[in-house]
């Protein structure tokens, strides 16, 4: 099976795929990012626009997810708003025959602005520099931010799921529930829970050049 985990920048799209990733023995992670970061790596940086433009991104990434859901249930965090791009990935897999799972994830647009001022090293970035520095850092995703929320909205990009107040543990929770399938326990306390996303966040800061 495939979750395509979908929803604005900043929206919680890859705390919950780690989340479910811990908790779905068997599961692995498949970002479609990296295929669009490799493909920026062969490109002067004035060629450099959006990598989901590209019709290599979307055929890449459609084999991959293919190749890999031969033998694990796979995970992809994703922002995909593009009705199009989203049928020529996610409706070519679902015509061979695999399991596809699309949730939307979706919050109040103040919601998200203060989780993208957070986002990284945002607390210190205010800190050092002002309250306004982390989103100045995430000027893309802010300037994405009202067309996804509308997009995504849609019900062509059902099924929403809506992340204000649960925990991105009862969100994955949530999601698996709908797609049939079965979690381990989440045994974290709710230190061991901070520390965990914490060190996921890090570990997705972008420095890709």
């Amino acid at each position: 099976m495939l979750l395509w985990i979908n929803g604005p920048f900043g929206c919680g799209k890859t705390q919950t795929a780690h989340e479910l990733r811990r908790r779905l023995p068997g599961s692995v992670i498949c970002d479609p990012e990296m295929v669009g970061f490799g493909l920026h790596r062969m490109m002067p940086a004035h060629l450099r626009e959006d990598f989901q433009d590209l019709p290599a991104w979307r055929q890449g990434v459609y084999e991959v997810l293919s190749l890999t859901l031969a033998k694990h249930d796979v995970i992809a965090p994703m922002t995909l708003t593009e009705p199009a791009y989203f049928d020529e990935i996610v409706g070519r897999l679902r015509d061979d025959g695999h399991d596809v799972r699309h949730f939307s994830l979706l919050a109040d647009r103040e919601t998200i602005l203060n989780r993208l001022r957070e986002r990284g090293f945002g607390h210190l970035l205010a800190f050092m520099a002002g309250k306004d520095a982390p989103l100045r850092r995430e000027s893309w995703a802010v300037s994405k931010l009202d067309h996804c929320l509308e997009r995504l909205s849609g019900p062509e990009f059902g099924e929403h799921v809506w992340t204000d107040e649960p925990s991105v543990a009862e969100v994955a929770d949530h999601i698996a529930a709908r797609a049939g399938l079965h979690l381990t326990p989440n045994t974290d306390s709710p230190l061991r829970g901070a520390v965990r996303r914490a060190w996921v966040g890090v570990k997705h800061i972008r420095l890709i050049t």
